[in-house]
């Protein structure tokens, strides 16, 4: 908890974000990130409208000091693609929080039809961690960085899985905590109400390259977009494949915007030579100000 607070009390932007998500989501979120109750704040349908606000406030924030950013490409894990596509002027914020509350109310209902949950599995081969999943009924939801890979699927599949990634040499498992097997086929429910809402969305081609999280590859259109986050939903996010797309292009500084640091361990893992910004509080934004020498990517999420 506590998310986006500082900035919220002594930037304007921030502010202004935080009251228009209010405004579209009918419930003071600020509210929720700072006091919690910390339950309520980790149910799907709350956590992702309050990632993505946070997300964008910062990015506010960042523009608000008027800072000539000019990222060659966007991307976002997950939920954090979001962010991206609003970062990319692809989609408005109030667009944005509708769908993403739509999308965590379907994950939500499928998840109870479904019961499921998701793992990370550090330090098995992704050639045997595939070959598992096949075996017990598994899916890989998420190719985070080399030796870390995030498998999803019911709770008797997935029981079984762990129990034969340790018995088959993974040094670690570590279960998410999350509330359902997301990116998985259990979500096939999810694509098609997410396909009817989209259809009802006013999405814009996007200013600047975004890496979708279905493809790993570079998409700018429209309707390419708009096929990638309905795709996303029940599938395998690539995200190793999507920094290594951007840095083999010469992409070499990375800014992550958004609640936590998760992004920045992995890319880490993907590339060492990469560098790494993380801005999540006043605090990281000054320590990004001082150093700041011309960022080439923005990583929401």
């Amino acid at each position: 908890m506590g998310m986006g607070k500082d900035l919220y009390e002594n930037s304007p932007q921030v502010k202004e974000v935080f009251q228009r998500a209010r405004k579209i989501l009918g419930f003071d979120i600020a509210r929720l990130c700072f006091e919690g109750p910390k339950p309520q704040l980790e149910r799907t349908i709350n956590s992702q409208p309050a990632i993505l606000t946070v997300s964008v406030a910062l990015l506010s924030a960042l523009k608000g000091l008027a800072l000539d950013l000019k990222p060659k490409a966007v991307a976002g894990l997950s939920v954090g693609e979001y962010s991206a596509l609003v970062a990319a002027g692809c989609i408005g914020l109030e667009d944005a929080l509708r769908l993403i509350r739509k999308r965590a109310e379907f994950m939500e209902e499928a998840s109870r039809r479904n019961p499921g949950k998701m793992a990370a599995i550090i330090g098995l081969a992704k050639v045997e961690l595939e070959r598992l999943c096949r075996e017990v009924g598994c899916e890989v939801a998420n190719f985070n960085c080399p030796g870390q890979i995030v498998i999803s699927g019911s709770l008797d599949a997935m029981d079984r899985a762990i129990d034969m990634a340790k018995s088959r040499g993974a040094r670690y498992v570590v279960e998410l905590d999350v509330s359902g097997p997301f990116h998985s086929s259990l979500m096939a429910s999810v694509k098609e109400r997410l396909s009817e809402e989209l259809n009802g969305i006013e999405l814009s081609d996007s200013r600047v390259p975004i890496v979708a999280n279905f493809t790993g590859r570079y998409e700018n259109l429209k309707d390419e977009i708009k096929e990638n986050l309905i795709n996303q939903v029940n599938h395998g996010v690539m995200w190793e494949d999507s920094i290594r797309l951007m840095a083999g292009d010469g992409i070499t500084d990375f800014l992550e915007i958004g609640p936590g640091k998760v992004l920045k361990g992995l890319l880490h893992r993907i590339d060492p030579d990469l560098r790494v910004h993380n801005i999540e509080d006043t605090q990281s934004l000054f320590d990004f100000l001082r150093n700041y020498g011309g960022t080439s990517h923005v990583i929401e999420g």
